[in-house]
């Protein structure tokens, strides 16, 4: 070798190879960052560095790509389109349609602290005009996600729904939800009955009160951006949908997935049932 001279790294990210493979598969098909793909590398072979990647080293190969079909699959599996945030405007239900008991004020700490699963929070991601919905439901928790068809927009759509998809939920699994104070939710007491659930409101304009939802449904904008006509989605697309966003491993769980916390959690309930009994 000439003085001087420097030996070339070899590259980690060989096409063909089973690295490569299980990248690029995660990635345009599972639409994970390039960041969950190095962290869930780690977790899934922490003694084997031959198997780790760096997130840059991903976004290097993606780039490094030639021009084609491939390449351009990879950027695009890469964007995440973030809605501008602001200011919503929805019809609020206002202040008279929540009693002060049911302020977020006034939710137990044990929900603030994320202490045991069961407690959602709600919302409605709304399609093209403002024409169509579809109801998202985040577990605090594990950060599980559940997407509902709706068949309207209006608060009977959102009750009809919502019990729908939370009656298939264990009992334990559904103690609370979080919603903010949107007309959708004019129907809650009914909810509350049917569900046997508490439901707490956020303060009015404070969408961080539902920090878990909001960032969810900034991420399923991915699917359904805001033009879409909602009205077209089926529940069995939805859930397909909310497998997709379940199976993500996530930084806020350790890099496990949000299907494998809520896993963990039934497991760790059924044990505590067998102890009792």
């Amino acid at each position: 070798m000439m003085p001087g001279a420097r030996c070339r790294r070899k590259r980690k990210l060989v096409e063909g190879s089973d690295l490569y493979r299980f990248v690029h598969g995660k990635l345009v098909h599972l639409h994970w960052s390039p960041e969950q793909i190095a962290q869930r590398l780690r977790l899934m072979k922490p003694d084997d560095p031959s198997a780790h990647v760096s997130h840059e080293t991903i976004d290097a190969a993606i780039y490094a790509q030639p021009r084609g079909g491939l390449k351009a699959a990879m950027i695009e599996a890469l964007r995440q389109a973030k809605p501008k945030r602001g200011l919503k405007c929805r019809t609020a239900a206002g202040s008279a349609m929540v009693p002060e008991s049911l302020r977020i004020i006034n939710r137990p700490e044990e929900i603030e602290a994320r202490l045991v699963p069961g407690h959602w929070e709600g919302d409605l991601i709304k399609g093209a005009f403002n024409r169509s919905s579809v109801g998202t439901l985040v577990e605090r928790k594990t950060r599980f996600v559940i997407l509902c068809k709706m068949d309207g927009n209006g608060a009977e759509a959102a009750l009809d729904s919502f019990t729908r998809q939370m009656r298939r939920l264990p009992a334990d699994l559904r103690k609370s939800m979080t919603y903010d104070r949107g007309s959708e939710m004019a129907c809650h007491p009914e909810l509350a009955r049917r569900l046997k659930i508490d439901i707490w409101f956020c303060d009015p304009h404070a969408p961080w009160q539902r920090g878990s939802n909001e960032n969810t449904n900034g991420l399923l904008r991915q699917f359904m951006p805001k033009r879409t006509d909602l009205n077209v989605a089926s529940q069995t697309w939805l859930n397909d949908v909310a497998n997709l966003m379940n199976n993500r491993p996530r930084k806020t769980l350790g890099w496990r997935t949000p299907a494998e916390a809520m896993a963990d959690e039934i497991v760790a309930f059924k044990s505590t049932v067998a102890l009792d009994v």
